[in-house]
Protein backbone atom coordinates (compact mmCIF):
# COMPACT_ATOMS: atom_id res chain seq x y z
CA UNK A 1 0.00 0.00 0.00
CA UNK A 2 1.15 3.54 -0.71
CA UNK A 3 1.59 6.20 1.96
CA UNK A 4 -1.62 7.86 0.79
CA UNK A 5 -3.56 4.61 1.02
CA UNK A 6 -2.18 3.98 4.50
CA UNK A 7 -3.19 7.46 5.68
CA UNK A 8 -6.72 7.08 4.31
CA UNK A 9 -7.17 3.58 5.77
CA UNK A 10 -5.93 4.59 9.23
CA UNK A 11 -8.00 7.79 9.21
CA UNK A 12 -11.18 5.93 8.28
CA UNK A 13 -10.54 3.21 10.88
CA UNK A 14 -10.54 5.95 13.52
CA UNK A 15 -13.71 7.55 12.21
CA UNK A 16 -11.97 10.81 11.28
CA UNK A 17 -12.88 13.03 8.35
CA UNK A 18 -10.14 14.69 6.33
CA UNK A 19 -11.12 17.97 8.01
CA UNK A 20 -10.84 16.46 11.50
CA UNK A 21 -7.41 14.99 10.78
CA UNK A 22 -6.26 18.26 9.23
CA UNK A 23 -7.36 20.09 12.40
CA UNK A 24 -5.27 17.73 14.55
CA UNK A 25 -2.24 18.41 12.35
CA UNK A 26 -2.87 22.15 11.90
CA UNK A 27 -2.85 21.80 8.10
CA UNK A 28 -5.55 22.32 5.47
CA UNK A 29 -7.88 19.47 4.52
CA UNK A 30 -6.61 19.96 0.95
CA UNK A 31 -3.17 18.90 2.19
CA UNK A 32 -4.59 15.71 3.71
CA UNK A 33 -6.54 15.06 0.51
CA UNK A 34 -3.44 15.48 -1.65
CA UNK A 35 -1.49 13.05 0.58
CA UNK A 36 -4.25 10.44 0.36
CA UNK A 37 -4.34 10.75 -3.44
CA UNK A 38 -0.54 10.35 -3.49
CA UNK A 39 -0.16 13.68 -5.28
CA UNK A 40 2.26 14.79 -2.58
CA UNK A 41 4.03 13.04 0.27
CA UNK A 42 3.98 14.52 3.80
CA UNK A 43 7.36 15.84 4.93
CA UNK A 44 9.16 14.33 7.93
CA UNK A 45 7.56 16.65 10.49
CA UNK A 46 4.08 15.88 9.20
CA UNK A 47 4.79 12.14 9.10
CA UNK A 48 5.69 12.27 12.80
CA UNK A 49 2.58 14.28 13.60
CA UNK A 50 0.45 11.88 11.54
CA UNK A 51 1.81 8.93 13.54
CA UNK A 52 0.94 10.70 16.79
CA UNK A 53 -2.53 11.78 15.61
CA UNK A 54 -3.38 8.30 14.31
CA UNK A 55 -1.66 6.56 17.25
CA UNK A 56 0.51 4.28 15.09
CA UNK A 57 4.17 3.81 14.30
CA UNK A 58 5.85 5.70 11.48
CA UNK A 59 6.30 2.42 9.62
CA UNK A 60 2.52 1.85 9.62
CA UNK A 61 2.21 5.00 7.51
CA UNK A 62 5.38 4.95 5.44
CA UNK A 63 5.82 1.28 4.55
CA UNK A 64 4.40 -0.19 1.37
CA UNK A 65 2.45 -3.13 2.76
CA UNK A 66 0.85 -5.50 0.30
CA UNK A 67 -1.15 -7.35 2.93
CA UNK A 68 -2.39 -7.14 6.49
CA UNK A 69 -2.72 -9.63 9.33
CA UNK A 70 -5.90 -10.30 11.19
CA UNK A 71 -5.55 -9.71 14.93
CA UNK A 72 -7.56 -10.81 17.95
CA UNK A 73 -8.57 -8.65 20.88
CA UNK A 74 -9.15 -11.74 23.04
CA UNK A 75 -7.24 -14.99 22.68
CA UNK A 76 -9.70 -17.08 24.68
CA UNK A 77 -13.44 -17.05 25.27
CA UNK A 78 -14.18 -15.69 28.76
CA UNK A 79 -17.10 -18.06 29.39
CA UNK A 80 -14.91 -21.08 28.72
CA UNK A 81 -12.31 -19.69 31.10
CA UNK A 82 -15.03 -19.22 33.73
CA UNK A 83 -16.06 -22.87 33.28
CA UNK A 84 -12.46 -23.98 33.67
CA UNK A 85 -11.99 -21.98 36.87
CA UNK A 86 -15.29 -23.20 38.33
CA UNK A 87 -14.49 -26.83 37.48
CA UNK A 88 -11.01 -26.56 39.01
CA UNK A 89 -12.40 -24.89 42.13
CA UNK A 90 -14.86 -27.76 42.54
CA UNK A 91 -12.29 -30.50 42.02
CA UNK A 92 -9.70 -29.03 44.41
CA UNK A 93 -12.24 -27.60 46.88
CA UNK A 94 -11.06 -24.00 46.43
CA UNK A 95 -13.78 -22.35 48.52
CA UNK A 96 -12.55 -18.77 48.20
CA UNK A 97 -12.12 -19.18 44.46
CA UNK A 98 -15.63 -20.55 44.05
CA UNK A 99 -17.12 -17.52 45.84
CA UNK A 100 -14.78 -15.02 44.16
CA UNK A 101 -15.66 -16.21 40.65
CA UNK A 102 -19.34 -15.29 40.65
CA UNK A 103 -18.63 -12.10 42.60
CA UNK A 104 -16.03 -10.95 40.05
CA UNK A 105 -18.26 -11.77 37.06
CA UNK A 106 -21.10 -9.74 38.56
CA UNK A 107 -18.85 -6.85 39.70
CA UNK A 108 -17.33 -6.40 36.22
CA UNK A 109 -20.66 -6.91 34.40
CA UNK A 110 -21.05 -4.40 31.56
CA UNK A 111 -17.47 -3.17 31.89
CA UNK A 112 -15.29 -3.49 28.74
CA UNK A 113 -11.54 -3.61 28.42
CA UNK A 114 -10.01 -0.29 27.35
CA UNK A 115 -10.71 0.73 23.73
CA UNK A 116 -12.51 -2.54 22.93
CA UNK A 117 -15.76 -4.44 23.25
CA UNK A 118 -14.08 -7.30 25.13
CA UNK A 119 -15.82 -7.86 28.50
CA UNK A 120 -13.48 -6.80 31.32
CA UNK A 121 -13.96 -10.12 33.13
CA UNK A 122 -11.76 -11.62 30.39
CA UNK A 123 -8.75 -10.08 32.15
CA UNK A 124 -9.06 -11.48 35.72
CA UNK A 125 -10.14 -14.85 34.31
CA UNK A 126 -7.06 -14.87 32.07
CA UNK A 127 -4.84 -14.08 35.07
CA UNK A 128 -6.42 -16.92 37.07
CA UNK A 129 -6.11 -19.41 34.19
CA UNK A 130 -2.48 -18.36 33.67
CA UNK A 131 -1.75 -19.20 37.31
CA UNK A 132 -3.45 -22.57 37.01
CA UNK A 133 -1.54 -23.33 33.80
CA UNK A 134 1.67 -22.78 35.79
CA UNK A 135 0.53 -25.44 38.24
CA UNK A 136 -0.47 -22.96 40.96
CA UNK A 137 -3.68 -24.14 42.62
CA UNK A 138 -3.57 -22.21 45.89
CA UNK A 139 -7.05 -21.04 46.82
CA UNK A 140 -6.04 -17.57 48.04
CA UNK A 141 -3.90 -16.90 44.95
CA UNK A 142 -6.57 -17.89 42.41
CA UNK A 143 -9.29 -16.01 44.31
CA UNK A 144 -7.13 -12.87 44.49
CA UNK A 145 -6.40 -13.16 40.74
CA UNK A 146 -10.15 -13.01 40.13
CA UNK A 147 -10.74 -10.11 42.53
CA UNK A 148 -7.60 -8.03 42.06
CA UNK A 149 -9.40 -5.19 40.21
CA UNK A 150 -12.85 -5.11 41.81
CA UNK A 151 -12.00 -2.64 44.59
CA UNK A 152 -10.00 -0.41 42.25
CA UNK A 153 -12.43 -0.44 39.32
CA UNK A 154 -15.89 -1.50 40.49
CA UNK A 155 -16.63 0.62 43.54
CA UNK A 156 -16.41 -2.35 45.91
CA UNK A 157 -14.76 -2.30 49.33
CA UNK A 158 -12.57 -4.98 50.86
CA UNK A 159 -15.37 -5.73 53.30
CA UNK A 160 -17.67 -6.55 50.35
CA UNK A 161 -15.47 -9.40 49.16
CA UNK A 162 -16.93 -12.87 49.96
CA UNK A 163 -13.52 -14.32 50.90
CA UNK A 164 -11.27 -14.72 53.91
CA UNK A 165 -8.80 -12.16 55.26
CA UNK A 166 -5.81 -13.70 53.45
CA UNK A 167 -7.43 -13.02 50.07
CA UNK A 168 -8.60 -9.57 51.17
CA UNK A 169 -5.04 -8.67 52.15
CA UNK A 170 -3.72 -9.71 48.74
CA UNK A 171 -6.39 -7.62 47.01
CA UNK A 172 -5.51 -4.68 49.29
CA UNK A 173 -1.85 -4.89 48.28
CA UNK A 174 -2.75 -5.06 44.58
CA UNK A 175 -5.14 -2.09 44.70
CA UNK A 176 -4.12 1.52 44.18
CA UNK A 177 -5.96 4.71 43.39
CA UNK A 178 -5.16 6.90 40.35
CA UNK A 179 -1.63 8.31 40.68
CA UNK A 180 -1.13 12.12 40.49
CA UNK A 181 1.48 12.90 37.85
CA UNK A 182 3.61 14.97 40.23
CA UNK A 183 3.78 12.11 42.77
CA UNK A 184 3.77 9.18 40.36
CA UNK A 185 7.25 7.81 41.15
CA UNK A 186 6.80 8.20 44.90
CA UNK A 187 3.40 6.50 45.00
CA UNK A 188 4.35 3.68 42.64
CA UNK A 189 7.58 3.01 44.52
CA UNK A 190 5.66 2.56 47.77
CA UNK A 191 3.04 0.43 46.00
CA UNK A 192 5.54 -1.94 44.38
CA UNK A 193 7.74 -2.16 47.48
CA UNK A 194 4.76 -3.45 49.47
CA UNK A 195 3.94 -6.02 46.77
CA UNK A 196 7.57 -7.17 46.54
CA UNK A 197 7.48 -8.02 50.26
CA UNK A 198 4.66 -10.56 49.74
CA UNK A 199 5.46 -13.45 47.32
CA UNK A 200 1.83 -14.22 46.49
CA UNK A 201 1.05 -10.59 45.70
CA UNK A 202 4.23 -10.37 43.58
CA UNK A 203 3.17 -13.49 41.69
CA UNK A 204 -0.32 -12.15 40.97
CA UNK A 205 1.02 -8.74 39.92
CA UNK A 206 3.41 -10.37 37.43
CA UNK A 207 0.60 -12.52 36.03
CA UNK A 208 -1.50 -9.37 35.74
CA UNK A 209 1.29 -7.51 33.95
CA UNK A 210 1.80 -10.36 31.47
CA UNK A 211 -1.83 -10.14 30.39
CA UNK A 212 -1.75 -6.35 30.25
CA UNK A 213 1.38 -6.42 28.08
CA UNK A 214 -0.31 -8.91 25.77
CA UNK A 215 -3.31 -6.65 25.23
CA UNK A 216 -1.76 -3.17 25.40
CA UNK A 217 -1.23 -2.97 21.60
CA UNK A 218 -4.97 -2.39 21.19
CA UNK A 219 -5.88 -1.19 24.67
CA UNK A 220 -3.42 1.67 25.19
CA UNK A 221 -2.24 4.75 23.34
CA UNK A 222 1.39 4.97 22.22
CA UNK A 223 2.21 7.26 25.15
CA UNK A 224 0.71 4.79 27.61
CA UNK A 225 2.61 1.92 25.95
CA UNK A 226 5.89 3.78 26.44
CA UNK A 227 4.97 4.39 30.08
CA UNK A 228 4.00 0.73 30.58
CA UNK A 229 7.36 -0.41 29.18
CA UNK A 230 9.29 1.96 31.46
CA UNK A 231 7.25 0.98 34.52
CA UNK A 232 7.71 -2.73 33.84
CA UNK A 233 11.46 -2.42 33.43
CA UNK A 234 11.80 -0.25 36.54
CA UNK A 235 9.63 -2.11 39.07
CA UNK A 236 9.16 -5.71 37.99
CA UNK A 237 12.70 -7.09 38.42
CA UNK A 238 12.22 -6.82 42.21
CA UNK A 239 8.91 -8.66 41.99
CA UNK A 240 10.42 -11.40 39.84
CA UNK A 241 13.27 -11.79 42.36
CA UNK A 242 10.74 -12.26 45.16
CA UNK A 243 9.00 -14.96 43.14
CA UNK A 244 12.29 -16.65 42.20
CA UNK A 245 13.38 -16.69 45.85
CA UNK A 246 10.16 -18.53 46.80
CA UNK A 247 10.87 -22.23 46.11
CA UNK A 248 7.32 -23.20 45.12
CA UNK A 249 7.20 -20.39 42.53
CA UNK A 250 10.70 -20.83 41.10
CA UNK A 251 9.56 -22.31 37.77
CA UNK A 252 6.84 -19.70 37.43
CA UNK A 253 9.45 -16.94 37.90
CA UNK A 254 11.46 -18.14 34.90
CA UNK A 255 8.41 -18.35 32.63
CA UNK A 256 6.99 -15.00 33.72
CA UNK A 257 10.33 -13.26 33.21
CA UNK A 258 10.70 -14.81 29.76
CA UNK A 259 7.18 -13.79 28.74
CA UNK A 260 7.52 -10.20 29.96
CA UNK A 261 10.97 -9.62 28.50
CA UNK A 262 9.96 -11.16 25.15
CA UNK A 263 6.93 -8.91 24.83
CA UNK A 264 8.88 -5.82 25.87
CA UNK A 265 11.53 -6.54 23.26
CA UNK A 266 8.91 -7.02 20.53
CA UNK A 267 7.17 -3.74 21.40
CA UNK A 268 10.45 -1.82 21.45
CA UNK A 269 11.39 -3.08 17.99
CA UNK A 270 7.96 -2.25 16.54
CA UNK A 271 7.75 1.16 18.18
Amino acid sequence: MSIGTNIRRLREQRGLTQEALACKLDVTFQAVSSWERDEYKPDTDNLIRLAEALDVSLSAIAEDRTGTFRTKDALYDWERMRTRVKTTAGIYKLRNTFKALDFAVEAHKGQPRKRSTVPYIYHPLNVACHAMALGILEDDVIAACLLHDVVEDCGKSLADLPVDDNVRNLVRLLTHEPVPAERRLEVLTSYYDAIAAEPKAALIKCLDRCNNLTTMSWGLSRDRIYRMIEETEHFFPALLKTIKDTPEYNNAAWLLKYQMESMLDIYKRLL
